[in-house]
């Protein structure tokens, strides 16, 4: 057994001020409850909110003080997301992971931007996996990266045994995505920690889902800490011989007899998707046309809600 024990923190995010002492507050209280966590991971935007004009430049005073934090109580640190504001103006969804010694030692922008909903966000074009040494390796991507299996395969091609995967979700798309989150579990043979946030920072309900799609930990909508110990043998166990014996996916896949054209962008065999129109937000659909008067029919119609005859003038 090779156990490693990881904490998902969910709490309450504010959009109008930041939630950097906050996050570290119940780091604080985290370490003292749970003293045998050797990972926090937080949810993404966690440490300044939702807003855009919060966004911060890299390296900032907040990383500062969390590799402060990661140091002192010797503990793995992924602090969520925050808006990263790059030296060219544009803005990112980037997220850092730190190691025991205080040290950055990974950066990954998320790739899908909830659009078009974040149309100023732009998307970051790298994969971010990391080794804890002595234990195993871990993917991150970030919230709307899930709905795209292609980022998970890539990661757990790299060889991730664990998606760490902070969230916003605060629409009526949870139960979809708690459903992505289990099936993303067996499809790659993975543990997946789906950490959401409270109030501006989504509706909670987080997530811990082992390697056969078993939901091990589901919050509800209060704050939460859930520390737990995985296994990562039994990620490597079902990987050689099956989701509890049965599908060997990931050798499947490297197995595969054909390649898929849908990737080769010159291949033609997506052109269905152009005819979908652009990427937007939904249009209010325009007024139906008003119906022709009929003073008749219109005196008529309102004597019957009325419940008497009409009188109706004959000129």
């Amino acid at each position: 057994m090779t156990p490693f024990a990881i904490a998902g923190v969910q709490m309450h995010v504010a959009a109008a001020h930041d939630n950097v002492e906050a996050m570290r507050h119940r780091l604080d209280v985290l370490m003292a409850r749970f003293p045998w966590t050797q990972m926090a991971l937080f949810s993404e935007l966690a440490p300044y909110g939702p807003l855009l004009r919060f966004a911060q430049p890299f390296p900032n005073q907040a990383l500062d003080q969390f590799c402060v934090d990661a140091r002192r109580h010797g503990v793995w640190l992924i602090p969520g997301s925050m808006f990263e504001k790059d030296v060219d103006g544009r803005i990112y969804n980037t997220s850092v992971v730190i190691n025991p010694h205080g040290e950055i030692v990974a950066k990954y922008r998320k790739m899908f931007p909830f659009r078009p909903y974040e149309a100023d966000v732009s998307a970051g074009e790298g994969f971010c996996v990391f080794d804890v040494p002595g234990v195993g390796r871990f993917g991150l991507s970030i919230c709307y990266d899930i709905w795209f299996p292609e980022t998970t395969r890539q990661l757990t091609a790299m060889g991730a045994e664990v998606l760490l995967h902070p969230v916003l979700t605060g629409t009526t798309d949870r139960d979809a995505e708690l459903a992505i989150a289990r099936a993303t579990a067996a499809q790659f043979q993975c543990y997946v920690f789906d950490v959401n946030g409270l109030g501006a920072g989504g509706v909670g309900r987080s997530l811990v889902v082992d390697p056969s799609a078993t939901v091990l930990h589901q919050s509800a909508g209060q704050e939460d800490m859930f520390p737990f110990e995985v296994d990562l043998d039994l990620v490597r166990r079902q990987r050689e011989n099956g989701l509890r014996g049965l599908g060997q996916v990931l050798k499947s896949f490297r197995d595969r007899p054909v390649d898929f054209p849908v990737y080769d962008r010159a291949s033609g065999s997506d052109a269905y998707l152009a005819t979908l129109g652009p990427l937007r937000m939904p249009q209010r659909p325009p007024p139906l046309p008003a119906p022709p008067v009929d003073a008749a029919a219109d005196i008529a119609s309102t004597a019957l809600t009325y419940g008497r005859p009409a009188a109706v003038s004959a000129e």
